[in-house]
């Protein structure tokens, strides 16, 4: 592994040189252990600690199946589903990776004792299985999560709606969370010159969710002049979609949890901000069993005072239960609620009165097809999306980063070194950087 670290470190990115490396028999990777489910049994979710769970260890390096490539990871990143994972809720992963275990020959690979976690990777190909042709060995990648087999109809059209779509890492084995990956050959898409390797690994997967839930016709499908409510503006995803949202012309209503938030949506160029802690938004009485719709439309009054008396076109939902009420009551008449992720709570409950009588719509929306991924990826390649890297760790220290997620003690993306040995790598356009530099570094040490 040493070898494979300083061949990326030295810049040269021949074919000829990745492909002479020896492939090493194990490697350090984070993973949680199908023994130690039952862990957290009879505690609060907040309680539930991934430095408990999470694991760094060495494990067997599985065989590269045809259309794959095997990836030396530099850097990667915290996801929700990787707390999701380490917490094992709402369900345990183990689960999937039996399922997918049971489909082929190559899948049974996936069903181990243990589950390699994480769904961001920025690095370099070492190897490619039988069939690959678009990707060569020493080609510098980012990867996206969707990982979809392909032999069924349905999937044509948009592969995630694929019957046999995973996400990488959580649904499947072998995930970014480590120094080695494997991913399949339509997951890669290139490297952003002018990030570093943990720069480039942090918008994966939010970013790309966040562009198919905003801006694609399979969602939102946003245009100019919306305007758009996004729940946790400064967060992992949020901070995606209100970059989205100015790039494209859209006003954003950014809702966020504290001033030095509310600070970094202005940085991004936001100017119309609720800090809902601030205001002591409170849509649930203290036994969270019933909403009250008076905090509804005191949030509503509160849009219309910022927006100049109107409501919100779209309202970019992700929190789930503890807002979706709100959510639905606040979009304008004939307005879009596009939801996600559910992080406050699966089961979500509003006044359908509100949404039937004012013709709105719930769509939903899940990760990317790859051309939305690769779109979302071009715009961080121009620099038309920035990263929103706040803080990184390393892979020791996996468990104190998803914990700091769990927690939401965290703003924007966290990110974690694998193979790469310190921060700030990876740069190979420091011209094109030095254009970017201050958006960049927005979120740095927040």
């Amino acid at each position: 592994m040493d070898q494979i670290r300083e061949a990326i470190l030295s810049g040269d990115r021949s074919e000829q040189t990745y492909a002479g490396l020896a492939v090493p028999d194990s490697y350090r990777a984070a993973t949680v252990h199908r023994d130690e489910v039952g862990m957290f049994e009879g505690l609060p979710t907040k309680e539930k600690d991934p430095r408990r769970s999470l694991h760094v260890e060495q494990v067997p390096t599985p065989e590269l199946a045809p259309g794959e490539a095997l990836v030396a990871v530099m850097a990667s990143a915290i996801n929700y589903n990787t707390v999701w994972t380490s917490i094992f809720e709402p369900v345990s992963t183990f689960g999937f990776l039996e399922r997918y275990g049971r489909t082929s020959e190559f899948a049974k690979r996936h069903d181990r004792d243990y589950h390699v976690v994480g769904s961001d990777l920025a690095g370099v190909v070492l190897r490619t299985g039988p069939g690959v042709t678009k990707w060569k060995a020493g080609t510098e990648v980012v990867a996206h999560c969707l990982s979809v087999e392909l032999e069924d109809a349905e999937g044509h059209d948009d592969t995630m709606m694929d019957p046999q779509q995973r996400i990488w890492g959580f649904e499947t084995n072998f995930g970014g969370l480590a120094e080695l990956a494997i991913v399949k050959a339509n997951q890669l898409m290139p490297k952003p010159a002018h990030l570093t390797w943990e720069e480039a690994a942090s918008p994966g997967l939010v970013n790309s969710t966040a562009y198919r839930q905003l801006i694609s016709k399979n969602g939102a499908h946003m245009k100019l002049g919306d305007r758009v409510l996004i729940w946790g503006a400064s967060g992992g995803l949020g901070s995606y979609a209100t970059q989205m949202a100015l790039a494209g012309g859209a006003t954003p209503i950014c809702v966020v949890s504290s001033p030095e938030k509310a600070a970094i949506c202005r940085a991004m160029g936001a100017e119309l901000i609720i800090d809902r802690s601030a205001e002591d938004y409170r849509f649930w009485n203290a036994e969270g069993t019933a909403q009250d719709p008076k905090e509804w439309q005191r949030l509503g009054r509160r849009i219309r005072e910022l927006t100049g008396g109107h409501d919100v076109d779209i309202v970019f939902e992700h929190p789930g239960r503890e807002t979706f009420g709100a959510s639905v009551y606040v979009a304008r008449k004939g307005g879009t609620i596009i939801t996600c992720a559910s992080t406050s709570g699966y089961l979500h409950e509003y006044d359908n009165r509100y949404l039937w009588m004012n013709l709105k719509k719930i769509l939903s929306s899940h990760f990317a097809n790859y051309r939305e991924a690769w779109e979302a990826n071009d715009l961080v390649n121009r620099g038309i999306v920035h990263p929103t890297l706040s803080r990184t760790y390393r892979l020791e220290d996996v468990g104190q980063a998803a914990l700091d997620v769990h927690r939401n003690a965290h703003q924007g993306k966290v990110g974690v070194l694998t193979l790469a040995p310190e921060a700030g790598l990876g740069v190979s356009d420091p011209e094109k950087r030095a254009g970017f530099e201050p958006a960049i570094h927005r979120f740095r040490g927040a």
